[in-house]
């Protein structure tokens, strides 16, 4: 079931999205080769801690036991940290989310350590591109799939592939909530969107083929050609005016 929220719901998801895009910028400038993954999720604990008014919304979420899932190259979703080191040219995913006072934000940003390839630079830019194409399409009186459409076309006509395994989803008093959004899909179809949605849009995007398999750990993703995988999300709530990301800073 599709839950539409009051204005004061939405202003507590924007709270915790905004919350945790903070983080999520913060977290940027440590970026850098030679730092361990473990020493990112230890400066996500710190941010927390000094905010005071905000709890991780993946530790202990079905037993993820980390605050922030830290993806590197090949890795698409649900990475975890640890003693794996960053290097120059890597590209890290890092997802977090928050909650606030009963209600959820989602986010994920992809960064880039150093200097990337001219390919891992346009595999981010198509996939940041496709995810405000998405958040343009989320609007009251189009279709659902219309989101998925716009984020598929993007990324196809770039010449990548979107991760059909894992998808983007309602979001509010639950981190995820329905409708779950694919990141594919025929344009006309799907629910129709209704003001007082609130969604999280995340293209999941790879270089190669779209095919991913779990590692051991049995959380992460990893892309089954070992090609880059890039992840951009925003929370975004339907209005009567149109789309709002309700994360942006």
């Amino acid at each position: 079931m599709v839950i539409l929220k009051s204005r004061n719901e939405i202003e507590k998801i924007r709270f915790a999205s905004r919350r945790a895009m903070e983080t999520l910028l913060y977290l940027k400038d440590f970026v850098r080769e030679g730092l361990k993954t473990m020493e990112l999720e230890m400066l996500c604990e710190e941010k927390i801690k000094k905010n005071g008014d905000m709890k991780p919304a993946f530790k202990d979420y079905n037993g993820f036991p980390y605050c922030l899932c830290i993806s590197v190259n090949d890795e698409v979703v649900h990475g975890m940290p640890g003693d794996r080191v960053l290097k120059e040219g890597d590209i890290v995913s890092l997802d977090f989310g928050t909650f606030y006072d009963g209600y959820y934000g989602d986010v994920a940003m992809t960064y880039s350590v150093g200097t990337i390839s001219k390919n891992a630079q346009k595999l981010l830019a198509v996939t940041e591109s496709a995810l405000y194409r998405g958040i343009e399409e989320a609007r009251e009186g189009n279709r659902l799939h219309d989101i998925s459409h716009a984020v598929q076309t993007c990324v196809e006509e770039a010449g990548f592939s979107v991760v059909r395994d894992f998808v983007g989803h309602g979001i509010g008093s639950s981190l995820h909530e329905e409708p779950q959004l694919p990141n594919y899909g025929e344009k006309g179809t799907g629910i129709r969107l209704k003001t007082g949605m609130t969604l999280a849009i995340e293209p999941m995007v790879n270089m190669g083929g779209s095919e991913v398999f779990i590692k051991a750990n049995g959380w992460t993703a990893v892309t089954k050609d070992s090609s880059l995988s890039a992840h951009f999300e925003h929370t975004v709530a339907i209005t009567d005016n149109g789309p709002e990301i309700l994360s942006k800073i």
